[in-house]
């Protein structure tokens, strides 16, 4: 900055003129230019406009309080173009007069005249000064946003100006600050460049802010400032790094039935975003937007509007747009279809979401995983066991693997009618595709064991648990310790029953029943009163109280 300066004023002093006989035989008197203040703002203007040099300046204004008052309006003074190189001079040369940093506002006026004037390198440099340093207390930066909009007019300014602030910002990391002052800039009537948008979205990427990023480019869309090759590169970029290019480009495969270009994969995504936030006006706002300019494929369009409908819970209306869909001569994809199964599923039509499975089956369209993992569920939740486990078989034909979620849902069902073993064949065909069991899955599968009294599956599968570091929570210890009591062993319950309080795990007061009630019956009547004791400083209170009553009144 200081190396800076040294070049302004050594350019300007030399080509300095020399100064007019009437200028220096009779100065205005000290006193009378600190009286009128507009009187030093035209004398220094006039002395720049004649060449004085600054080292003359310095030595005729030496008395000269220069407040940021006669400073702007100096500045002011110099607003066009040709004296923008006086401006910064000037504006230099002040600050070192007063030996102190001018205000936000002075550093926006000169910002603006030098924008104006094209000197677009000295424009950066008093931006970063007033983004990164602050001035005059300002830490933020912020307030260079209302100072520039402030003086906009006065200096004759340009648009440019607000894209140099945001590209500002992002030089400097500052991305948040900088998305702020993009929406405020808009709200003030103030379109950025797609280059200004470039700038902060790379610098975004960049920085992990992936909710950000997409916030950006949905914003940028909205206000009608569309993507450009640079653009697409960098979302794909930032999907790529977020390890959804694929999903997407899946999903649009089985939209669109071929591979689309960068742009559309790009777009989808985004609109797809913003449905699965529930955002559906704002969804439909941007697939507007995305038709107007051809940046988006109608089949696509219409799937992602069914898609709408369908989170909002308007099922008629969804297959309205559905069957305008096929009138236009669209083809049926199985994107949409899964969407609807998943929707009859949720509302327990499983019978329409069948039919939906033939129809799409007999129209040759390939259904994919998700497609199966509703049709598990939907079945298994409606009683239509036999379904539900058809429907995983033919997955697993299919070379699919149902979702873990999934699948537990289904082995829960098959516990609780009796059919464990089933359940846990099943379980043993997945493990070898590759299936990925959590914490439910066993005690899912242990649950249905210990209904039938089965002991020694129920530790084995407890084992198994132990073994693949998946720790057994309270519904396992329950039915483990139930199941040892149901056997009569309650020597060994009483073991798990300590495991489960070493582990921190506290005992459910069914727990706590059923070992008191298999105590009396052996008879022990002191053990079955400690753990009653234990209960109730537990806080808990028995779900059936007539199992405790001869422990309480012992």
């Amino acid at each position: 900055m200081k190396q800076a300066l040294l070049r302004v004023i050594r350019s300007s002093s030399s080509n300095s003129i020399t100064i007019s006989s009437q200028l220096l035989t009779k100065p205005k008197s000290i006193y009378t230019l600190q009286e009128h203040p507009d009187s030093i703002v035209q004398t220094i203007c006039n002395s720049l406009h004649e060449g004085l040099n600054w080292d003359s300046l310095s030595k005729k204004f030496s008395s000269v309080e220069l407040t940021d008052s006669i400073v702007r309006k100096v500045l002011l003074q110099l607003k066009e173009p040709i004296d923008a190189k006086r401006a910064l001079g000037f504006f230099h040369w002040s600050a070192q007069q007063k030996q102190s940093k001018h205000e936000v506002s002075t550093y926006c006026i000169a910002i603006h005249l030098l924008v104006r004037s094209n000197l677009i390198r000295d424009a950066r440099t008093l931006l970063e000064s007033v983004v990164s340093k602050g001035v005059s207390g300002d830490s933020s930066g912020f307030s260079a946003v209302d100072s520039l909009l402030s003086s906009y007019r006065s200096t004759g300014s340009v648009p440019l100006v607000f894209d140099l602030l945001v590209q500002t910002y992002a030089k400097l990391r500052m991305v948040d600050v900088g998305f702020d002052v993009c929406q405020y800039l808009d709200e003030h009537g103030f379109s950025l460049s797609v280059i200004s948008y470039n700038t902060l979205i790379e610098v975004v990427q960049k920085s992990d802010q992936t909710n950000l990023l997409w916030k950006v480019y949905e914003h940028m869309i909205q206000k009608r400032t569309y993507p450009n090759e640079v653009t697409v590169r960098i979302m794909v970029s930032a999907l790529c790094k977020e390890g959804k290019l694929q999903e997407c480009i899946d999903m649009l495969d089985r939209i669109h039935g071929k591979r689309c270009s960068p742009s559309v994969i790009v777009n989808a995504n985004l609109v797809f975003r913003v449905l699965e936030e529930g955002k559906v006006e704002e969804g439909m706002v941007l697939l507007k937007r995305m038709l107007q300019k051809n940046m988006i494929i109608d089949t696509i369009a219409y799937s992602l509007i069914i898609y709408a409908r369908v989170k909002l819970g308007s099922l008629d209306s969804a297959w309205e747009v559905y069957e305008e869909m096929l009138k236009k001569g669209f083809r049926a994809n199985p994107f949409v279809c899964t969407f609807f199964i998943a929707a009859y599923c949720k509302e327990g039509r499983v019978e329409d979401a069948i039919l939906l499975m033939q129809e799409m089956e007999n129209a040759g369209l390939k259904p994919y995983n998700e497609t199966f993992d509703h049709l598990i569920v939907g079945c298994s939740r409606a009683g239509r066991l036999e379904d539900g486990v058809k429907f995983c078989e033919n997955s697993l034909r299919m070379g699919f693997v149902p979702s873990c979620f999934a699948f537990n849902e289904m082995i829960g069902k098959l516990g609780e009618t009796g059919r464990a073993n089933q359940a846990n064949e099943m379980l043993t065909i997945l493990l070898d595709k590759g299936f990925q069991t959590d914490e439910t899955t066993y005690s899912r599968l242990i649950s249905g064991y210990a209904k039938q009294g089965n002991i020694q599956e129920v530790l084995k599968l407890y084992y198994e648990m132990e073994y693949k570091s998946l720790s057994p929570g309270s519904s396992v210890f329950e039915s483990l310790v139930s199941c040892l009591c149901q056997c009569g062993n309650l020597d060994e319950a009483e073991r798990y029953l300590k495991v489960m309080k070493d582990r921190s795990i506290p005992p459910s007061s069914y727990l706590y029943e059923t070992m008191i009630s298999s105590h009396r019956m052996k008879g022990n009547k002191i053990r079955a009163h400690q753990l009653y004791s234990e209960m109730v400083a537990e806080g808990l209170k028995p779900d059936s109280p007539a199992c405790c009553i001869g422990a309480k009144n012992l």
